[in-house]
């Protein structure tokens, strides 16, 4: 398997190619389609130029030699021939030195030869460095009387001159740094993902402690941000889970415990028709407290993979709240509890079912952490925009830790856990608020009383509006 470097750079690598590629592409197809007429032209001009130097010298043939001399030190290859075949050559040697029958029009028909523009190689730009008697330009003249052609080409080497040289060592540089650059760039691009595999692999192993520090501000430095947040609520949510096994397990175990041993106790048959009927009773309150258990554990699941089936219909919210009320009455006169209320008379569109069971589980712990003689005060009202309710009582209290915590799962405060209690309830009222777009806030104060306040979107105002 190749690896992410590996990966950057061939991809740098075959970019590099493609990009030479089609350069050499471009770059030949101008050169056949305008560049080599144009040089094939200029040369014409320049063996023009020399031909008529030439012819203006008469009869002065010992000056043809050493003008022609002069000119090829000047960076040219020249070829002269005349119509007896003779040849001289001035400048550097042609490789190639076999005319063409083209050429040959030159000195018997005084046509100018196209060489540079007609010569044809397979690979064509490289063509043009061709040292090759066809790769020229050929132009007649006279001297004497005597027919010559004059065939002429630049110089190789004045190409490769030391600017030229100079501008191919810098590409040289340009390329080997680029490339330097692209590898150490990839090492250093790929070394905070090689980190972050690492501590991928740790948390499959359920290590949500392992140190990520990668200190960047582009989109890596924000990837491992987001992976160390990722991590923390893992890690949070590890604890959790963990956590609400254990009180799962808990809440379990002692009521099935208290009903295998008063099963046993019952199966002795040494108990008293008394003995019977307490246990039986215990038994039976044992059995609806698990029951009681399953239930909210069913709803806590529905409703965190938001599969539970929202009924929404619309619900007499003060008849509702009055109903829970009645639904107490014995437990609220057995603790000689003072329930008073301020209800107005307000529909909204819910689901009934779930906020029937806010109101039960807001109710019941203000009955169940009351005292003694104690006072409840609930509150329904509505603005523009929200229904707002207050559920209030004068029972025990709670701390400002036990406030923030009091929505978590299972989480009971020590001094008021009652065996009958689950620690779902509030939670299950936050998720039910949650889902019908609300909130809920805590007040509340050691030996003074909490209060619940509940603040639900007013929709009906609004599609009034």
């Amino acid at each position: 398997m190749k690896t992410l470097y590996q990966k950057f750079i061939v991809a740098t690598l075959a970019i590099l190619i493609i990009s030479v590629t089609i350069g050499m592409i471009l770059a030949n197809f101008i050169y056949m389609s305008s560049t080599k007429q144009k040089m094939d032209q200029q040369n014409v001009e320049i063996a023009q130029t020399i031909t008529l130097n030439l012819e203006s010298m008469h009869s002065d043939q010992s000056s043809l030699e050493p003008f022609l001399e002069s000119i090829g030190n000047l960076g040219y290859q020249i070829y002269v021939v005349n119509e007896s075949r003779e040849v001289a050559y001035f400048g550097k040697h042609f490789t190639k030195t076999k005319l063409p029958k083209e050429a040959k029009k030159v000195v018997l028909e005084k046509e100018i030869y196209h060489g540079m523009s007609n010569f044809s190689n397979k690979f064509l730009m490289m063509g043009h460095f061709s040292n090759d008697v066809k790769n020229t330009v050929g132009v007649p003249f006279t001297m004497n009387g005597e027919q010559y052609g004059l065939f002429l080409r630049p110089n190789n080497k004045l190409l490769f001159s030391d600017i030229h040289m100079i501008l191919a060592w810098f590409f040289v540089a340009v390329t080997v740094v680029s490339m330097s650059g692209v590898i150490l760039f990839a090492k250093h691009l790929i070394q905070p993902i090689t980190k972050l595999t690492e501590a991928t692999k740790e948390i499959t192993r359920e290590n949500f402690l392992y140190p990520l520090k990668i200190d960047r501000n582009d989109e890596l430095g924000q990837l491992a941000e987001s992976f160390n947040n990722m991590q923390r609520q893992l890690q949070h949510n590890d604890e959790a889970r963990k956590s609400f096994i254990n009180n799962v397990s808990h809440d379990f175990q002692s009521p099935l415990m208290n009903i295998r041993g008063y099963a046993e106790l019952l199966l002795s048959q040494n108990v008293n028709g008394h003995e019977l009927k307490e246990y039986l009773q215990i038994i039976d309150h044992e059995s609806k407290r698990l029951s009681n258990l399953t239930k909210q554990l069913l709803l806590l699941t529905s409703l965190d993979q938001n599969t539970y089936p929202m009924m929404i219909s619309e619900v007499q919210l003060d008849e509702q709240i009055k109903q829970t009320i009645r639904r107490y009455q014995w437990r609220l006169q057995e603790k000689e509890i003072e329930v008073s209320y301020k209800l107005s008379p307000i529909r909204m569109k819910v689901d009934g079912e779930l906020i029937s069971n806010v109101w039960d589980n807001l109710i019941t712990n203000a009955i169940k952490y009351n005292a003694h003689g104690g006072n409840i005060w609930i509150s329904l009202s509505e603005s523009e925009t929200f229904i707002t309710i207050i559920v209030k009582d004068s029972g025990i209290g709670m701390s400002k830790k036990d406030v923030t915590q009091i929505f978590d799962r299972f989480y009971r405060v020590d001094s008021s856990r009652k065996s009958d209690g689950t620690g779902l309830g509030l939670s299950i009222v936050k998720q039910v608020i949650d889902l019908h777009g609300g909130e809920i806030k805590v007040d509340s104060e050691v030996g003074v009383g909490t209060t619940f306040t509940i603040i639900l979107p007013n929709k009906e105002r609004k599609l009034e509006e």
